[in-house]
């Protein structure tokens, strides 16, 4: 599966210019009215879009709703007046990515157990799709509605064969994201130690994408990804004796895919810690908001400016976003 340069630029202007042109609102009518299944789709060449994870520091206290009052945008240090607010309730189109190669091509059985939780956890409202990888992405079940076809499906799952190319199976699901034809939001939840055969010191040949390439892909979208660190070290350098620099490479670029788009690494130290982890993920991401911004700033430069959100009158909750944006100027832009 190659993904080479060109094809990752071209989809990179296409996010960019995605994220100015398209937003989501789905609002519930304040005089009792229930909405219909229809997307609100809010079109301005002018708006910022950001994706703002909100992560409670009191793990076991309960987070209340946030609404637009409760948020301040910054960009390069100068506040900004909010132009787009939705809810975190609004719908996702869902990726679980689980990496079947090395020691969990084994342990099926539990894997399989741990998919269909992760299905149960979702809500009715977000599309679920399951794609697995070893050297090649295979899609178990597209993007759907339908938990019992989405179990049926993961019922399929069998061993694989090949080392592991997480890169591209990375790159590959996000471009198949990007290439849907709709607005709703979209985040993938992979599963996987991240050691990819191109690594250095680690036997096979790998991911033809490049990582710098892949984190690239990553910053520029409002693809959120959410890592799950499966810790393979111990079994994996016994059997295939994997030095420790490539587990301790792989985490770090675990954590850097996860800061670059607002998220956070999780981690699971067996495959029975995934249920734990699939429930974290779940709710952090039903914490997510979808805000919109005119800049003060309206030169397209092509400039990096730099985003920060803060959450005003509570120290126990903290907003993770995409750390900034290049503000495009008209002649590079498709």
């Amino acid at each position: 599966m190659r993904i080479d340069r060109a094809q990752i630029k071209r989809v990179l202007s296409r996010e960019r210019l995605l994220s100015l042109l398209v937003l989501v609102l789905f609002a519930v009518v304040s005089q009792g009215q229930v909405p219909d299944d229809s997307e609100t789709i809010k079109v301005d060449s002018d708006l910022v879009d950001l994706r703002v994870s909100v992560l409670s520091l009191n793990r076991p206290k309960p987070l209340p709703p946030l609404d637009q009052a409760s948020f301040r945008i910054l960009e390069d240090g100068k506040p900004q007046e909010i132009s787009f607010f939705a809810a975190a309730d609004a719908p996702f189109d869902l990726v679980l990515l689980l990496d079947l190669s090395g020691s969990t091509n084994k342990k099926l059985k539990l894997i399989r157990s741990s998919a269909k939780k992760f299905v149960d956890a979702t809500r009715p409202a977000d599309r679920v799709s399951i794609v697995t990888f070893s050297d090649l992405a295979r899609t178990v079940c597209p993007l759907t509605l339908d938990r019992e076809f989405i179990k049926r499906a993961i019922d399929t799952i069998e061993k694989p064969n090949g080392g592991t190319n997480f890169w591209d199976a990375l790159s590959s699901v996000h471009l198949t994201l990007v290439g849907e034809s709709n607005s709703r939001r979209r985040a993938v939840v992979v599963m996987t130690d991240g050691v990819d055969n191109a690594l250095p010191d680690v036997s096979g040949e790998g991911s033809h994408t490049k990582f710098e390439d892949l984190l690239g892909l990553v910053s520029a979208s409002e693809t959120l990804i959410f890592p799950i660190y499966l810790d393979t070290e111990s079994e994996e350098r016994k059997r295939h004796r994997t030095p420790r620099s490539a587990f301790i490479l792989s985490r770090d670029q675990l954590a850097q895919l996860a800061d670059a788009c607002g998220t956070r690494l999780y981690r699971a130290n067996e495959l029975k810690d995934l249920d734990d982890a699939y429930e974290q993920v779940i709710r952090d991401l039903g914490r997510v908001y979808s805000i919109g911004y005119r800049p003060s700033n309206a030169l397209r430069d092509g400039k990096w400016r730099a985003v920060a959100v803060e959450i005003l009158d509570r120290n126990d909750l903290r907003a993770r976003t995409r750390r900034g944006y290049y503000a495009m100027s008209l002649a590079s832009q498709p």
